[in-house]
């Protein structure tokens, strides 16, 4: 009888312990796509903050119907979304991640990208979701993936 026991207590301790190990990666799967879907919203938010910027007229501090061009172009649309000044690169960080905006061509006919890069991480990687508006339209498109970075 004691045989018995000390065996059914050893498969017990084996199907608790991998009990626990499927709850953790059930846990940690279930935040890195909570993680991807906010900084997918986020970065949704702030591409129609920048086709705000592009309709909103030079006197009240917006495009005019235009990207700006120069060195400091994604700053000043950064500034306006309300990224504020953050050194020399017009980049953003929240509790999801953060976002860096890059202004890919400039004019009436301009594209801007915003790439965010999430905090949790799933086999050494983060979720990486990057939006692009193209005017004049204004068309959003998103694509998600994930990369290599660390998350901080």
């Amino acid at each position: 009888m004691g045989t018995q026991q000390i065996l059914l207590i050893v498969l017990s301790v084996i199907i608790v312990g991998a009990a626990i190990a499927v709850g953790i990666t059930m846990f940690n799967n279930q935040s890195y796509s909570a993680n991807k879907s906010a900084i997918a919203a986020d970065a949704q938010n702030f591409a129609s903050q920048v086709v705000q910027y592009y309709k909103t007229p030079a006197s009240q501090g917006g495009g005019d119907r235009k990207i700006p061009t120069g060195t400091d172009a994604a700053k000043t649309i950064a500034n306006f979304i309300g990224w504020g000044d953050t050194a020399d690169t017009a980049t953003y960080i929240n509790d999801n991640g953060w976002y860096t905006l890059t202004v890919k061509t400039a004019g009436a006919d301009g594209e801007v990208t915003i790439t965010g890069n999430g905090r949790e991480k799933n086999g050494g990687k983060v979720p990486k979701i990057e939006t692009t508006i193209k005017f004049p339209a204004g068309e959003i498109t998103a694509t998600a993936s994930d990369n290599g970075i660390q998350g901080t």
